[in-house]
């Protein structure tokens, strides 16, 4: 893992492998390139003169550009790289630290295989450090576990490229105990995230709900957390319906796995529910071709919750955060769940299974009853669940359901303040008749125009009376097809577990 270090230093007395600066547009009203705060002793290094020499370039400053240039005789390092920071704030404001944390993921994606690189970007608070450094260590990311470089077998320990070695925090303050407990909760979340992504990227062959679970259970064990795996005998005498016919089509059983955080002076708990579809071929209802490349990023909910609870009990947060992990494979077979078909859920509903593809709400529906038996103050599930969000809020925003209005307002301004892009949707009351059967109590598909929030609905009938939740349908923004932007990779990209791990500190 990329290691990260706090110095007051000077910019100039760094020995690094590269030094990264920020540059910005001139506020309203100016014109060319300014330098951002933390790199005066880089200017100084140029007569003064780095801005123009950026312009001349090429450099515009605009958010995510990076400009590499050879450093002049007065530093350490033999190259600077100058990351644009888009327009510069007036005199009197500061960074966003969402600019900044992008900027430190743009610098450390270019400077993959350095061993080691400094980040005088501009730092006047506690949060603008662990913004950078979070940032840094979120984009300096990779995933070559099943490259054949390093071993010669692609058996999943491979090397291949080496991420960026360390990162320096020019300006922060390694003796201040509010800069280093940033520095630590920075590490400790973007670790946790890089599990989730390692987890969303692995091939469905060697993640199945019994590996997932055995991880969960080997991750808990060296961080102090309780675990519980009920496997498929277990859900069997509990009635686990929707679990079980979710992953009756496969050679791999399904799993629900507890991992639970404990603080003995929390006065709150939380329950965080992740849909973990290892593999999702539709079940009999197949997807069309060109659908199922991806779908091993369907147990990305369950990723998340998995990281957020680790990075809970990492960083130390004086509240319970219990973690639920749905965990199936859903395969087309002789013994699969069938349209048609009437499953007994967990909580002794009936439903009707009209479409074997909506199965992400099936082995969530189990999970949140189950949840709400050990009445938390909150619950949130998260989930890949439904195509319909992506079309609705695209690939970047995940959308934010609830059955409390003020609590579906805090969750997207917890995600905001964190960086992450949500939209609050309703949950209309005049879709859940869609979803009326003459079979059983409720049906798994109702309208389709609206279908990510008739999958909210459906979520909503199986929370216990009287207990606050919300769903994240994270299915646009968990996995990102395209090339890399700022600290985002291709792949896997943790989305939502810098906003669960925010809900549980302000709990």
């Amino acid at each position: 893992m990329t290691a990260l270090t706090l110095s007051t230093g000077g910019a100039a007395t760094l020995r690094a492998d590269a030094l990264v600066v920020g540059v910005a547009k001139a506020p309203a009203g100016g014109k060319g390139l300014v330098v951002a705060p933390g790199a005066e002793a880089v200017d100084k290094a140029f007569d003064g003169k780095l801005a123009g020499v950026l312009e001349t370039l090429g450099a515009s400053g605009a958010e995510g550009e990076v400009t590499k240039l050879p450093a002049p005789s007065g530093l350490k390092t033999p190259v600077v790289l100058a990351v644009g920071l888009g327009t510069a704030p007036d005199r009197d404001e500061a960074y966003g630290t969402e600019t900044l944390r992008r900027a430190a993921g743009s610098a450390a994606r270019v400077l993959t295989g350095a061993k080691k690189a400094g980040f005088a970007l501009p730092v006047e608070s506690v949060e603008d450090a662990e913004a950078i450094g979070e940032g840094a260590l979120l984009g300096a990311y990779t995933f070559t576990a099943f490259r054949s470089e390093g071993n010669g077998k692609g058996d999943g320990k491979g090397n291949g490229k080496a991420p960026l070695g360390e990162v320096t925090l020019l300006g922060a303050k390694p003796r201040d105990k509010a800069y280093k407990a940033g520095a630590e909760r920075a590490v400790a979340l973007a670790e946790e995230i890089n599990r989730c992504r390692d987890l969303v990227n692995t091939p469905p062959n060697a993640l199945t709900p019994e590996t997932f679970a055995a991880t969960a259970t080997a991750v808990g064990k060296e961080h102090g957390l309780k675990v519980q795996v009920l496997d498929e005998k277990a859900l069997t005498k509990g009635g686990y319906g929707g679990i079980l016919g979710v992953g009756a089509g496969s050679a791999n059983p399904p799993r629900l796995v507890r991992i639970a955080y404990t603080h003995p002076k929390a006065s709150k708990t939380l329950a965080l529910v992740g849909k973990g579809i290892t593999y999702d071929s539709g079940g009999i209802s197949l997807k069309p071709a060109g659908h199922n490349e991806t779908m091993k990023c369907d147990m990305a909910g369950a990723g998340a919750v998995f990281a957020a609870v680790v990075a809970a009990a990492r960083i130390g947060l004086p509240v319970n955060v219990t973690g639920w992990l749905a965990l199936a494979e859903n395969m087309p077979s002789g013994s699969a769940t069938r349209p048609g078909d009437v499953l007994t859920m967990y909580s002794g509903k009936t439903v009707e299974v009209l479409n074997t593809d909506a199965e992400g709400r099936l082995v969530l529906a189990d999970a949140l009853t189950r949840a709400s038996e050990e009445n938390p103050d909150a619950i949130v599930d998260v989930a890949t669940l439904t195509g319909a969000m992506v079309l609705a809020l695209g690939n970047r925003t995940f959308a934010v359901m609830a059955n409390d209005d003020d609590f579906r307002t805090s969750l997207h301004e917890i995600a905001e303040q964190v960086g992450e892009q949500s939209w609050p949707m309703p949950l209309p009351a005049d879709l859940r008749k869609g979803m009326d059967s003459p079979t059983a109590d409720i049906a798994n598909m109702g309208e389709r125009m609206g279908g990510g929030l008739v999958a909210g609905l459906f979520l909503k009938e199986f929370v216990g009376e009287g207990i606050t939740w919300a769903h994240l349908d994270i299915a646009g923004p968990a996995f990102h097809e395209g090339g890399p932007y700022g600290y985002t990779p291709k792949g896997g990209t943790g989305s939502s577990v810098r906003t669960l791990v925010k809900l549980a500190e302000t709990l």
